[in-house]
């Protein structure tokens, strides 16, 4: 069984390895400093039953952001003020031997949860994310992600879409 906690010392950020170098080493060595300094918080899903430090199986990093209306489809942009508070998913990422298990279908569940929680409390449009490559962002689309218009790695999933995957 598997459950998500909030980053710390008792988690194993140097054993962790996604195949993707700036993703390891923004966990292993950026992930706790940004989270001390409220830039972000980061999340990781381990194993209930694990050792005292715990291996990361997958994490994500959330931040606050404003967007720009503007860069939003005409659709949703209308009747919105120029800027937007919404929420960006920074990092995902899954350990190597954890890959094509679903377990980037979790985190991605977990990130809408989180989302929710957040937008109950202080509101917000929706979740960005910033694709690295079309791999990625064709990744994100089947979850309701779409791309901003003339930017096809920056996507964005509108709150509704979220509360409505969980009613």
């Amino acid at each position: 069984m598997c459950k998500l906690e909030s980053l710390s010392a008792d988690h194993d950020r140097l054993g962790f390895d996604c195949g993707s170098e700036p993703l390891n080493s923004y966990l292993r060595q950026t992930a706790r400093q940004h989270q001390t300094r409220g830039i972000s918080t980061t999340y990781v899903l381990v194993e209930e039953a694990a050792a005292i430090t715990k291996a990361i199986i997958g994490f994500f990093t959330l931040n606050i952001c404003q967007v720009a209306a503007e860069f939003l489809s005409e659709r949703e942009a209308k009747r919105l003020p120029r800027n937007v508070p919404a929420v960006k998913l920074g990092r995902l990422a899954v350990a190597t031997d954890s890959q094509k298990s679903g377990v980037g279908k979790i985190l991605i569940a977990a990130v809408m949860q989180t989302v929710l929680s957040v937008f109950d409390k202080v509101g917000g449009i929706g979740l960005f994310v910033d694709a690295k490559d079309e791999y990625a962002a064709d990744y994100y689309k089947p979850f309701g992600f779409v791309p901003l218009p003339e930017r096809p790695l920056e996507l964005f999933l509108p709150i509704k879409t979220i509360q409505d995957s969980w009613k």
